[in-house]
């Protein structure tokens, strides 16, 4: 039998390398032992946190989603909000056109009972209206324009009725026998009116006061056939009348009779 001389270099060498070999491979087999089961966690973390990853952006894009609904939901909120604040604001307005409208009814029939009551009080007391006086008006031939003295007669006539409420006029137009009877018509409402005007622009006497007619050449006031009795007759009557409603006539505003004719 050989023996081998172990105390050899070359033997020595071999030795070493056979041994580290032999732990080379021990070492990587430890490893791989020991790595796979690592490695192969690691892959179902990596797994699973990739599966998280993708459900948490599939609950994020829902989130999104949600919000933008809910956003949605908020504008379509706030512009209902908005129309039922116009709404509110429209019923608003019309309940008061409404009430307004109803007041200006009330207002209008409150008036039309009072006007309805005082012409009950003025058909019932018609009769009560006494001629309390008369006042002649003046003019020349052929002209309906007032006179200064025809002025002043008609102010100082108007001045005796200043306080007086329950009163009418007359206002009648005449005219001489001169000229044909429809130009004596015309004339005479022409000088009626002129007097009628002057009363309630110059006075502000209420035109609901007055009655007035174009007479003519009719009911002459003095003799037609002299100058002097035609200059009476081209004139305007103002008749006043008084509510008495004690029976006689009143005489607090008596106004002054026509002038006599001249012989």
């Amino acid at each position: 039998m050989r023996v081998l001389n172990v105390t050899s270099p070359a033997v020595l060498g071999t030795a070493i390398l056979m041994v580290m070999g032999t732990t080379a491979c021990a070492t990587k087999k430890h490893v791989r032992q020991v790595v796979a089961p690592v490695e192969t966690r690691v892959a179902g973390v990596e797994k699973k946190t990739t599966e998280q990853a993708s459900a948490i952006g599939e609950l994020e894009n829902s989130v999104s989603r949600t919000d933008e609904r809910a956003m949605e939901a908020d504008r379509k909120a706030a512009a209902a909000g908005q129309a039922a604040d116009r709404a509110n604001q429209a019923a608003d307005t019309a309940n008061k056109a409404a009430l307004e409208a109803r007041s200006r009814a009330d207002s209008a029939n409150q008036v039309a009972e009072q006007t309805r009551a005082r012409l009950g009080e003025v058909v019932e007391n018609i009769d009560n209206y006494k001629l309390a006086g008369t006042e002649a008006v003046l003019f020349p031939f052929n002209r309906w324009t007032l006179t200064k003295e025809a002025k002043e007669q008609l102010d100082a006539a108007i001045a005796k009725l200043k306080d007086s409420k329950g009163y009418l006029l007359e206002i009648q137009g005449f005219t001489d026998a001169t000229g044909s009877k429809n130009t004596n018509l015309s004339i005479a409402q022409k000088r009626a009116d002129a007097v009628v005007r002057y009363l309630t622009v110059e006075h502000n006497v209420p035109l609901r006061k007055i009655n007035v007619l174009g007479v003519g050449e009719e009911n002459f006031a003095a003799d037609n056939k002299t100058r002097a009795g035609r200059k009476q007759n081209r004139r305007v009557e103002m008749k006043v009348f008084a509510l008495d409603l004690g029976g006689p006539a009143q005489s607090g505003t008596q106004a002054s009779a026509p002038p006599p004719a001249n012989p």
